[in-house]
């Protein structure tokens, strides 16, 4: 089937930066969406960023103009460069992705996700 893995995931100082990976992997033809999602403790699960397979973004109005969404096709990865974060960024960021097999056979995956914590 698909994995899904996120890496990067840190402890860092308020006003700082972090660089998010996640890595696609199985049976793979093409992937139509990356998305990044966090979830914070006691909270709900939240939309962070999108990007489509044309290039077009998205992001959720917290993180306008201090997160950037990309993607490396020849790697099946996407990425989200995080900066000036601040103590509300706190979460969990779980990658998500919606791929197609080599029969065109549309699914939905998602990575284990990885720890962010932004702290004094």
């Amino acid at each position: 089937q698909v994995q899904l893995v996120e890496s990067g995931g840190d402890l860092v100082q308020p006003g700082g930066s972090l660089r998010l990976s996640c890595v696609a992997s199985g049976t793979i033809f093409s992937i139509d969406a990356f998305r990044w999602y966090r979830q914070a403790p006691g909270k709900q699960r939240e939309f962070v960023a999108r990007i489509f397979s044309g290039g077009s973004t998205d992001y959720a109005d917290s993180v306008k103009g201090r997160f950037t969404i990309s993607s490396d096709k020849g790697k099946n990865m996407v990425y989200l460069q995080m900066n000036s974060l601040k103590p509300e960024d706190t979460a969990v960021y779980y990658c998500n992705a919606v791929i197609r097999d080599r029969r065109l056979t549309q699914g939905n995956y998602w990575g284990q996700g990885t720890q962010v914590t932004v702290s004094s």
